[in-house]
């Protein structure tokens, strides 16, 4: 007996001639004969949705030694590694789209062209890619990377860089120089005319990528600044909740119910629910479908159905979501400044001042100029206007429809508190006395604080205790604040004439004022306090602010600033 082995079969679609038990049926063998084959049906009943049936052969005919039929064009190979492959250092592309011809190839991905590009793993994954000319920017986590678009170059001892005749969607890429990346915050980038503008908190860095490369921006006198600000933002997905009374007594499993009336934007679709007592939190395993602002109550929708149980078993909702910080980043156009926000925590959780910082930075002056009030979602420019977004609204910056909205953002009533801090410090290895405070610009700016700079650290009395003196002065109020008359009256009361002043005088539309000191004793002073004119001091440290009675809402412009002083006798 000879035996051929029979490394494969084919499966042969038969068709059925009839759908009636018993009957002759080709090829040849009775219908659902005893012992025959269940493939493909596996119980081997043939109902009248199954009209068909297969048998396996790998010969012609099943003869003997008879041609052996091939597999044919399908797939049989087995991959045995099926997990997926995360390449996060990788760029990929598509074929083209031709929005002209209707040719759409973004679906296909042949892998019969070189259709990767694999940058340095160790550079961290890929953030954000950046389309400039004929190049493409490639921002990774430690690293930013020029990739050649459609071209490449070879380089040769006498005639540098030169492009190739294989021409390749990806070809060379060039690092920038420098040991910077974006880390895990593309949304800090922002781009006007060839200037880009990003984040690097990993390295404490605010960077600038130009022509010139990349240069560190946070370092034009705010180094410190950012290394500590940037340190507090974390990557970690962190639990945020928000506590709101209910609304009434819920009882029993619901679908819906209210709350006291919060900010309808603050409680985010998807947020699951909690129910609290004084005894703690209870996990429903719910999530946030739908929100409704009723008026003094908002409409909560939630699925599945939560058990509130008895009436009175709980007494408030809270809607936890998880976030992490996060680093806005815009241009400016209208101010031609890049905005930056660090947020701790989004503004759907809070507002609070400590959870917040959005600074400007002046690409004319090389500096930062401004810390601003406000916090938004995002930031974006479009041709001459500046938009901030916020929960569900825009709002458009630097509007002049209405001259007494600066300093109020978001709809507030009241004006954001707007102040200027700097230093006088004229021969600096000299001690002077300042004696008064005078300023060009627009009326209504005060002086908060005039502070000179610490003595020096002192034990009081063997006690332990360690002290440091510096000088100080009372506030100086605004031109308008500081009115008073003969009789004792004191803005706002109604005064009579003259009219006086005890803050900025104003004499050619320049607004003076003296300086009083209010400085704390020192041990064995004989004269001290509004006895002494002015302050002594190496430096001074001047804090000016905005009244809020002069013209509320109104620009106020400070042109400049001086103190005159005398070189200390001592």
């Amino acid at each position: 007996m000879y035996t051929v082995g029979v490394k494969y079969f084919n499966s042969f679609w038969i068709k059925k001639a009839l759908d009636v038990a018993g009957n002759i049926s080709w090829p040849g063998l009775p219908w659902n004969p005893s012992g025959y084959p269940t493939f493909p049906f596996g119980s081997g009943t043939f109902t009248s949705g199954y009209q068909n049936y297969y048998i396996e052969e790998s010969r012609i005919k099943g003869g003997f030694n008879n041609p052996q039929i091939t597999l044919g064009v399908r797939a049989y190979v087995v991959n045995e590694n099926k997990d997926a492959l995360d390449r996060k250092h990788s760029l990929i592309y598509s074929g083209l789209l031709n929005t002209r011809t209707g040719f759409n190839e973004t679906n296909v991905f042949s892998i019969a062209d070189p259709i990767l590009k694999d940058l340095d793993p160790i550079n961290g994954s890929i953030q954000k890619l950046y389309s400039e000319d004929t190049n493409l920017n490639v921002f990774q986590e430690s690293k930013v990377t020029k990739v050649l678009i459609n071209k490449n170059a070879i380089y040769s001892g006498d005639q540098g860089s030169v492009e190739t005749g294989a021409i390749q969607f990806f070809g060379q890429d060039v690092p920038y120089l420098g040991e910077y990346g974006i880390s895990r915050n593309p949304e800090s980038f922002s781009v006007f005319g060839y200037r880009k503008y990003f984040a690097d908190k990993d390295r404490s860095a605010i960077l600038r990528l130009s022509r010139d490369g990349i240069t560190e921006i946070s370092g034009y006198g705010m180094r410190d600044y950012f290394r500590d600000e940037l340190a507090k933002i974390s990557d970690d997905y962190e639990r945020q909740s928000i506590t709101v009374t209910l609304s009434g007594s819920p009882t029993g499993s619901l679908t819906s119910f209210s709350v006291v009336a919060v900010d309808a934007s603050n409680i985010q679709l998807g947020a699951s629910l909690e129910l609290s007592n004084a005894s703690g939190n209870a996990t429903t395993g719910c999530t946030v479908t739908n929100v409704v602002d009723a008026g003094s109550t908002l409409n909560i929708t939630v699925d599945p159905a939560a058990n509130f149980g008895s009436a009175g078993t709980y007494d408030n909702a809270v809607f936890v979501t998880f976030a992490k910080g996060k680093i806005y980043g815009a241009w400016d156009t209208h101010q031609s400044a890049y905005t930056l926000s660090l947020q701790t925590k989004p503004r759907t959780i809070s507002t609070d001042a400590d959870t917040f910082d959005t600074v400007g930075y002046d690409e004319q002056i090389k500096g930062w100029t401004s810390f601003y009030s406000y916090k938004p979602n995002a930031m974006a420019s479009l041709k001459n206007n500046f938009y901030t977004f916020i929960d569900s609204n825009i709002y458009k910056h630097y509007d002049e429809s209405t001259t007494t909205t600066r300093s109020k953002f978001y709809g507030a009533t009241t004006p954001a508190e707007s102040f200027v801090e700097f230093i006088f410090n004229p021969n600096p290895t000299v001690i002077k006395n300042f004696n008064t405070i005078a300023y060009e610009g627009s009326n209504g700016w005060e002086v908060d604080s005039y502070l000179s700079d610490f003595e020096g650290v002192d034990q009081v009395s063997n006690s332990g205790t360690w002290n440091q003196y510096q000088d100080s002065t009372s506030s100086i109020k605004s031109y308008v604040e500081g009115q008073y008359d003969n009789s004792g009256n004191i803005y706002p009361a109604t005064l009579t004439q003259p009219i006086l002043r005890a803050g900025f005088d104003r004499k050619e539309n320049k607004y003076v004022a003296n300086l009083v000191s209010a400085s704390v004793v020192r041990p064995g002073e004989v004269i001290y306090g509004n006895q002494v004119s002015g302050v002594k001091g190496y430096l001074m440290t001047v804090k000016m602010s905005i009244d809020s009675s002069t013209e509320p809402g109104g620009a106020k412009q400070l042109f400049s600033v001086s103190s005159n002083y005398v070189l200390s006798s001592m």
